[in-house]
């Protein structure tokens, strides 16, 4: 709803001008992998077959422009048509090291093609209070998480905006509203396929969000226990499951 953001363009010039791979390897220390989307890689309802926008500071700089944002008078700032720069803020909470290098880097990546972002870094208790639930903030560092249901309609329907509510960004689809009704009206885990695959797609086009990174968990587990089964939700959901074969066993009672 911000005027600033409204074209979808410079959402997509933003997406353009920020490296992940460079947040990767330099926040997450390689421990992670680029996504496009809310849907955690390895789980049945993901999909890459959806736009991805390759780190290209020139056509950020060409989309900005075609949303009639450039630097008219050489200061190295994009302005709109009245001469107003684009300056926005990047909120995130304080005490997450990853989140304030993650606004740091894309502070820095914003600036070569034209846009200043300034970055406030606020105790969770008022960054919660004072901007994320009353939606007073031009963009956000935050995580997303997700279950093992691709669900999401509480984070992407129309009717999920309330102070109390998921829909931070206040997106609002049509498109996306049917397919989240229909996905979670169904049982039929190909039908759902279906939904939620195009909802993915709608997304990645849309950049309501724009999705940085997955982490990789880094679970250690003694070799002398069997029965590990690591899936898209980690490695705890068969714990029942696990064992230590007798000749392994060390610790036995009496």
């Amino acid at each position: 709803k911000d005027p600033r953001f409204a074209d979808r363009r410079v959402r997509q010039a933003f997406a353009h001008a920020i490296n992940k791979k460079e947040l990767v390897e330099g926040v997450a220390m390689g421990l992670a992998r680029e996504v496009d989307g809310p849907v955690r890689p390895g789980s049945w309802a993901y999909t890459d077959r959806v736009t991805h926008f390759e780190f290209d500071p020139a056509k950020a700089k060409e989309l900005l422009a075609a949303a009639g944002w450039s630097d008219r008078d050489g200061d190295g700032l994009v302005e709109d048509q009245d001469g107003k720069p684009f300056v926005f803020t990047i909120r995130t909470n304080q005490g997450n090291d990853e989140r304030k290098k993650i606004a740091e880097i894309i502070q820095q990546r914003l600036a070569e093609v034209g846009v200043k972002a300034e970055i406030q870094i606020i105790d969770w208790a008022s960054f919660i209070k004072e901007f994320v639930k009353p939606r007073k903030f031009d963009a956000l560092v935050l995580g997303l998480g997700s279950g093992t249901d691709p669900d999401q309609y509480v984070i992407w329907h129309s009717s999920q905006t309330g102070p109390d509510q998921m829909n931070r960004t206040g997106y609002a689809n049509p498109e996306v509203d049917a397919l989240l009704e229909r996905g979670r009206a169904s049982c039929h885990q190909p039908q759902r396929l279906q939904h939620y695959h195009r909802i993915q797609e709608i997304l990645a086009e849309d950049v309501p969000m724009l999705f940085l990174y997955v982490r990789d968990a880094l679970p250690v587990v003694s070799s002398r226990i069997h029965g590990l089964d690591p899936g898209p939700s980690g490695i705890t959901y068969n714990f029942h499951e696990w064992f230590v074969p007798r000749p392994l066993q060390v610790y036995t009672s009496g």
